[in-house]
């Protein structure tokens, strides 16, 4: 499956709001196991989908940078900018609201 920049940011989106949801409840229910598991699932969806973000388009966040001799953080659009964008205009066809 290839997946675009722009469909691992939604799976990122997804799992994070899924995850601060299930926190929520976790803070009220400290003992429900369904909801544990539940967290675990959705951070381990978060982090691989971070993980696939990063390998095919970037790092999301400066402690990702792997560089030695260059800070690669600059380089390229980042997602807001419309990294993986195929028209080039967010402003457009490509502005997802």
């Amino acid at each position: 499956m290839n997946t675009t920049c722009s469909q691992l940011l939604d799976m990122i989106d997804q799992a994070s709001f899924a995850m601060d949801d299930v926190l929520l409840y976790l803070d009220t229910h400290p003992c429900d196991q369904a909801a544990l598991d539940y967290y675990h699932y959705v951070t381990n969806a978060r982090q691989n989908a971070m993980n696939a973000y990063q390998a095919s388009c970037g790092p999301l966040m400066a402690d990702q940078v792997n560089s030695n001799n260059y800070w690669t953080w600059v380089s390229g659009k980042w997602p807001w900018e419309g990294g993986d964008c195929a028209c080039g205009d967010m402003r457009n066809a490509c502005n997802t609201q």
